[in-house]
């Protein structure tokens, strides 16, 4: 892990500014209109030939095999869409919404609506107790306050225990994506209902009409599980290493030092570059989230130095580096409740 060390600053205002004119001089911000042609034409691609293959083979157990390979573009699907939320692909919303309406609900079956919104709230505070939705108590907890507000026996042992439920908690999370894409299009902040209803309608018939068409009821119920345990767990692998186990802010801190001394870089190459999607570039996509993907990385040594420059930490780690962080940071959220109280004296 390599950080730089944060000293005291002023005129922390300027800061992003003299940033962003770093950035701007550089081009980083420009449209990528050829790279996300030929991103998206890949994974629709894989998408199609996923499906193909599945057809194809038929009331077959090797259709697992299939299911892992579609749990894994699904989630390039995802990736896809999160970059079209961002307008990395097009300048303005309409377009972007359109495309990624049809990712997200047609697709892969998730509000593209529900997450927009929950994603934009992310950005807008990362790691802040109130007011980050992906740091808000669940299943899991991030803080040991948090931890120790939990009642009942099933939700503390859960908690005690969540560093090594994690992974196989994930498995659930496109379930969980899923039911709070249903009950947002109900009574959630989703815009276009109509729109996203019939679109994420569809994918739900199509789907189910497919495993039940094709496969036994027995292989259908297999083919869904590994499917959606794939995906979830893809999904869980790509964002936990971005945030958890960084300092939660007190909402005081300045836009530059909000997203940076929030966020994580993970060090790695064109296949990691890949595999999330750009991601592991978390602390460029949080100051610039508009930024192209293929960007990010050319933008990192500039927004490091830049850091460096100003006495702002900035971290970066390797990707099971990353895992264990976050891992060890829900270990020691779960502390206090693992704790054996004293017997009372006498």
């Amino acid at each position: 892990m390599t950080t730089t060390t944060e000293r005291p600053h002023t005129a922390a205002g300027s800061d992003f500014a003299e940033l962003g004119r770093r950035i701007t001089r550089a081009g980083l911000l420009n449209r990528k209109p050829a790279y996300y042609a030929l991103r998206i034409s890949l994974v629709a691609l894989t998408l199609a030939g996923g499906w193909a293959a599945f057809f194809v083979l038929g009331s077959s157990w090797w259709t697992l095999a299939i299911a892992v390979f579609l749990g894994i573009v699904f989630a390039q699907v995802a990736l896809v869409t999160h970059d079209l939320a961002h307008r990395q692909v097009f300048r303005t919303s309409t377009p972007s919404a359109r495309a990624g309406v049809i990712a997200a609900n047609l697709l892969i079956g998730m509000s593209y609506g529900y997450w927009q919104d929950k994603h934009t709230k992310h950005h807008a505070n990362p790691n802040h107790d109130d007011l980050d939705p992906d740091v808000t108590p669940a299943v899991l907890v991030w803080t040991q306050d948090a931890a120790a507000e939990r009642k009942g026996a099933f939700a503390r042992w859960l908690t005690r225990n969540q560093a090594w439920l994690f992974f196989p908690l994930t498995t659930l999370l496109s379930l969980s994506l899923r039911k709070d894409s249903i009950r947002a299009l109900f009574n959630g902040p989703v815009k276009h209902r109509a729109r996203e209803a019939t679109l994420l309608s569809l994918h739900v018939i199509g789907y189910l009409a497919a495993l039940l068409l094709v496969l036994s009821p027995l292989q259908a119920l297999a083919f869904f599980a590994v499917h959606q345990a794939v995906f979830g767990l893809y999904l869980g692998m790509t964002f936990a290493p971005n945030h958890k186990g960084m300092p939660h802010p007190t909402g005081d801190e300045d836009f530059l030092r909000k997203q940076v001394l929030t966020s994580r870089n993970v060090r790695g190459g064109w296949l990691t570059d890949i595999a999330l999607g750009g991601l592991n570039y978390q602390i460029e996509h949080h100051l610039f989230p508009s930024m192209p993907t293929p960007n990010l990385r050319r933008a990192q040594p500039i927004v490091q130095a830049y850091c460096r420059e100003i006495g702002v930490s900035y971290e970066v780690t390797g990707l099971i580096d990353s895992y264990a962080i976050a891992l060890r940071h829900l270990h020691d959220v779960g502390a206090p409740l693992r704790v054996t109280p004293a017997p009372p004296s006498r």
